[in-house]
């Protein structure tokens, strides 16, 4: 007989709790869209640009202080950038994800422009070896 702990409830309560918060995020994104007429694939409305990293065993405090600066300095600087947050990780279940931010920018034009901006490419020069980044595009 298999015998159930209390870890394994847990870890399957959260990870069922994060499916069902996560579809109803998405039905609720879905259902706006389709309110105002747009489809998925439309490009039209704000993008927010989800990012995560887990930083390498080298980097130092100074390094993780320099990305939140840098990340910072973007905002009033990059056309179509509206807002920007960044900062440590709060949430116990991150997967070794200790920080991470959200930016939200006028239309995927303005993103798709800041990923060549020489801003963002100075940061990503220094930034990329220290780290292991997951990075999600919404619509807004």
């Amino acid at each position: 007989m298999n015998r159930v702990t209390r870890r394994a409830v847990l870890r399957n309560t959260t990870l069922a709790a994060s499916a069902l918060a996560f579809s109803e995020l998405a039905c609720g994104m879905l259902n706006a869209r389709a309110e105002d007429g747009r489809t998925e694939d439309q490009e039209g409305g704000n993008v927010f640009h989800v990012f995560a990293f887990q930083w390498k065993p080298n980097t130092t405090d100074a390094d993780k202080a320099r990305a939140a600066h840098d990340i910072a300095a973007f905002q009033g600087k990059i056309t179509g950038l509206l807002e920007t947050h960044a900062g440590n990780n709060l949430s116990p279940r991150g997967k070794g994800y200790t920080f991470g931010g959200i930016m939200k920018f006028t239309d995927k034009a303005a993103l798709d422009a800041y990923t060549h901006h020489p801003m963002h490419l100075a940061l990503l020069e220094w930034l990329v070896p220290l780290i292991d980044a997951i990075e999600l595009d919404l619509p807004a």
